[in-house]
């Protein structure tokens, strides 16, 4: 649901067709990470996207890749909005005062609706500190049932969480937190096709990318919750009219850029993607690019999803790169790292992702990882989930000691320096025309190789334990 919230109503919602989409009996709601992450958000500093939801006009948004525009420009953004940011657990470090609005109170179908946001709680953690270095987030619980007490003496018969929380965090604090109705979560970028609840809590994801828009009727008496019907509604653009004013306005922001976005720079060799907890391909080609362009030995590229998916032989351009690496901090560094740090890196990271209590989950996804191969048991605790780490350019055990050649981008360390990765990306592909992960070329060629991740998983879903081994063996054995 990063960047689209669906629309909630009293009595009945549709899905947005247009420009004002809030309606007498819609609320309009967008679940945030949409200012930021593509070529034309990063020159504009999220003017284009913040002109376009002002024809959408929603009724309330919340945030988290907004922040790495910086505290200034997030602020000087959210009072032109016309409709409140919401964020009821930032606040400032000083006086500890809210540094947005906490809640918005809507009235559709004789209903009061309060719509509670909740921006992303470990912004600080998960990028840098130093772009909002007045500002403390958390998922400060005792805050969220302060609201929905105060929701509640104002008359209001639905409470929402408007929440980038994450759904496993939204998950456990609705169980602490009594009186939320209805959670419309963010963050994961999962898509749930039908209605999840927790005790009497309707939970709604909508996954990411504007690919689906979630429409959830509610019959809303005596300050309860009746009856419910859902729909998650797929977003096809050859299928839907554009809106006339709405495809006017994009294309006027786009045009003094389309020359530059539509250059041809190479094409993909093999279906390109990124999905899922660990690497994916186009990850694979991002680190394939940092080890070449910046000769390392290793290469570490974040866990984020955005970009889009190409198919074998597709033209891969410039706006396709900056899609998958378009942030305010894009310098790819190369340092020097032991293999022991290495492996605490790896360790972290993966708690920040596996954690079994849900408010210690502070990462998206595992970082991603070229130049190396190891074993991840995500049942085991923090310091014992890696081992079996090798260099695969030898097949070698990394050795604790020693020095590696490291390079990476999306450091959160102020004043990193090196050149943006979507140029070393750009120069990659261009280099060699056609692209695939390197492993995956080699293989064509015939040769056995110990590549990708072996990973032992142990998963535990909707308080299910599921038992799985997925691994990405010797090509020979596949």
């Amino acid at each position: 649901m990063a960047g689209w919230a669906g629309s909630i109503a009293s009595r009945r919602c549709s899905a947005p067709s247009g420009p004002s989409v809030a309606t007498k009996k819609v609320a309009f709601l967008d679940g945030g990470d949409t200012w930021q992450n593509s070529y034309t958000s990063l020159v504009t500093k999220g003017q284009d996207m913040v002109d376009c939801m002002a024809a959408l006009r929603p009724d309330a948004m919340v945030g988290h890749w907004e922040f790495t525009l910086g505290a200034d420009r997030v602020k000087e953004l959210a009072q032109s909005l016309g409709f409140p940011f919401l964020g009821l657990n930032v606040r400032d470090t000083e006086w500890n005062e809210p540094v947005f609005p906490a809640m918005t109170m809507l009235e559709r179908g004789g209903v009061k609706i309060a719509v509670l946001g909740q921006a992303y709680p470990y912004t600080p953690i998960a990028n840098p500190r130093w772009m909002i270095p007045n500002w403390s987030f958390g998922i400060r619980e005792a805050d969220v049932r302060a609201e929905v007490e105060k929701a509640r003496a104002a008359g209001a018969g639905l409470v929402v969480l408007l929440s980038h929380n994450g759904f496993d965090v939204d998950r456990k604090l609705v169980a602490r937190v009594p009186g939320i109705d209805v959670v419309l979560t963010a963050h994961t970028h999962d898509a749930l096709p039908a209605v999840i609840k927790v005790g009497k809590t309707l939970f709604v994801a909508s996954g990411s990318n504007g690919k689906f828009v979630s429409r959830l009727d509610l019959d809303v008496r005596g300050g309860e919750v009746k009856e419910f019907r859902y729909k998650l509604i797929p977003v096809f653009a050859d299928a839907i009219a554009p809106d006339p004013a709405m495809a006017g306005k994009i294309a006027a922001i786009r045009a003094p850029h389309l020359a530059h976005l539509g250059e041809v720079v190479g094409r993909a060799g093999t279906l390109l993607y990124r999905r899922g907890n660990f690497n994916g391909t186009l990850d694979d080609v991002i680190c394939d690019a940092l080890l070449a362009g910046r000769d390392a030995e290793i290469a570490l590229s974040p866990g984020v999803r955005w970009g889009t998916s190409l198919p074998p032989g597709e033209a891969i351009t410039r706006e396709d790169i900056y899609n998958a690496t378009a942030i305010t901090y894009p310098a790819a560094y190369r340092t020097m790292m032991t293999g022991a740090r290495l492996k605490e890196v790896l360790e972290d990271i993966a708690d920040n992702l596996f954690n079994p209590d849900p408010y210690y989950q502070q990462g998206g996804d595992m970082v991603r990882a070229g130049g190396i191969a190891y074993t991840i048991d995500i049942g085991q605790p923090m310091g014992r989930r890696i081992s079996d780490l090798r260099l695969l350019r030898t097949g070698a055990a990394i050795d604790p000691g020693r020095d590696y050649v490291v390079a990476g981008w999306a450091s959160v360390n102020e004043d990193t320096q090196g050149p943006p990765i979507w140029d070393v990306v750009a120069n990659y592909i261009a280099g060699r025309g056609e692209v695939a992960p390197a492993a995956e070329r080699e293989c064509e060629g015939g040769r056995e190789l110990m590549l990708g991740i072996a990973v032992a998983v142990e998963v535990r879903a909707s308080g299910i334990l599921r038992d799985a081994v997925l691994r990405t063996a010797p090509q020979d054995d596949v």
